[in-house]
């Protein structure tokens, strides 16, 4: 079974398959279609309004199965400088990595470490009468600190990640064990498991 994941970031691909790896399900990205990919505004206010933008424009684009997801960061400590769905971009500039990573790191050096947390959303178009959207807690990741210093190591597309921390112990995220502070439960192969138990058909 072949979905379309609507990202290009092959960080976000992999991470994706891993969740869904129980499944039988095959994701592809946007970069492995052919066709062009419609340039979608995000103008939602919630993770999950953006999700169903981009979902709902890349249908159009490829009439194949597709999903989207979005994410918004929020501030448990700070919530006056929470992003929200606005994490790449701050006063409207898109950040890099690097531009993230020292943006961020900023506000840890001047207010201390952040409990941030993240929040996820999905929104799936199997057709025109079959769309599904979840904007659940297991989507959602546990609380997390963002730190001033950054780890040296990096993955792209992921830059946050170099300067998270548990809170527990407060190591980074990438000198443990579980290399990913933020996630709570698999409510991605929850919510596909779901959806596939209801439609048990081919997908293109």
């Amino acid at each position: 079974m072949k979905i379309l994941y609507g990202t290009t970031n092959p960080a976000k691909l992999l991470y994706m398959r891993e969740q869904l790896s129980g499944l039988d399900i095959e994701l592809i990205c946007l970069k492995d279609i052919e066709g062009e990919i419609p340039e979608v505004r995000e103008t939602g206010d919630t993770p999950l309004e953006n999700a169903k933008l981009k979902a709902r424009a890349y249908y159009k684009a490829f009439g194949i199965p597709v999903f989207s997801c979005d994410s918004g960061l929020y501030f448990d400590s700070l919530p006056q400088y929470s992003p929200k769905v606005h994490v790449r971009n701050i006063g409207g500039k898109c950040l890099t990595d690097d531009e993230m990573i020292e943006y961020y790191g900023g506000l840890a050096a001047k207010h201390g470490d952040i409990v941030a947390r993240y929040r996820n959303a999905i929104c799936f178009v199997m057709d025109e009468q079959h769309v599904y959207t979840d904007f659940s807690d297991d989507l959602s990741g546990n609380p997390f600190l963002l730190t001033a210093v950054p780890h040296p190591k990096r993955i792209e597309g992921f830059p946050l990640d170099s300067i998270s921390k548990y809170i527990e112990n407060g190591e980074y995220c990438y000198d443990c064990d579980d290399p990913n502070p933020v996630d709570q439960l698999n409510g991605f192969a929850r919510f596909f498991g779901e959806v596939l138990k209801k439609h048990k058909k081919e997908f293109i």
